[in-house]
């Protein structure tokens, strides 16, 4: 991925985030803000860094995930375009260290402002703050949605709402997940989860392939769903 222009950055800040709309903020973030560019894979943030900059995220995707001492991994969630990771705002704010890991998903185009510059806009600019705490409280709703699978629903309705969510996302049929990605996404091993698959697909609900879940009757998934309910 080439850097961008000046001028493309700045279109894109704007279609991006929308809601920063004062020209002043707009100006501040464009003029100190940091060009970065990560491929997929690539580590963002390890347990316990101190959080020097705040990633404003262009293109790409990234993961933040806790990760148990077992080496099961577990997702927060995930930053789009369009997004900030509000652990990382949150650690900046109060002065304390990271206490997740985060990583690229997808080659990553992002603007970085130094940590002085989050705190400052917080002062200064409504639309910042608005933006900073909308995504804190969907994130928070998120965590807590998240809590409420793990400590309460069963694994195999927490994997048939999670096909069932990424359909409904995308609109395809035709998923590309691994076991692993599946796995580590909802805090599980890939064996549980290759086991509540091949169960549906014995019921001819899905069929596998490699890194691909094929969705051949999504009614039935919500059967079957509705039936665990």
């Amino acid at each position: 991925m080439g850097s961008p222009t000046p001028s493309s950055r700045r279109q894109l800040l704007e279609q991006r985030y929308p809601g920063l709309s004062e020209p002043a903020l707009l100006e501040s973030i464009d003029r100190a803000g940091i060009d970065a560019t990560l491929p997929a894979g690539a580590t963002i943030c390890e347990l316990g860094q101190a959080c020097e900059h705040l990633a404003l995220v262009l293109e790409g995707r990234a993961r933040v995930y806790e990760l148990a001492e077992s080496g099961r991994e577990i997702t927060l969630y995930r930053v789009e375009a369009g997004e900030c990771c509000i652990l990382t705002a949150s650690c900046i704010m109060s002065g304390e260290r990271f206490p997740a890991f985060a990583r690229c998903e997808r080659d990553l185009r992002a603007i970085l402002l130094p940590a002085a510059m989050v705190d400052d806009f917080m002062q200064r600019f409504p639309s910042w703050r608005r933006f900073i705490w909308k995504l804190l409280a969907s994130r928070l709703s998120g965590v807590l949605a998240l809590l409420e699978e793990v400590a309460f629903r069963r694994l195999d309705q927490r994997v048939l709402r999670y096909l069932l969510r990424r359909h409904h996302e995308s609109g395809a049929t035709t998923l590309h997940l691994t076991h692993q990605t599946i796995a580590d996404d909802l805090g599980t091993s890939r064996e549980v989860v290759s086991r509540i698959l091949k169960d549906l697909e014995h019921r001819g609900a899905l069929a596998l392939a490699r890194g691909e879940v094929r969705l051949l009757h999504p009614e039935q998934l919500e059967r079957l769903l509705a039936q665990c309910d």
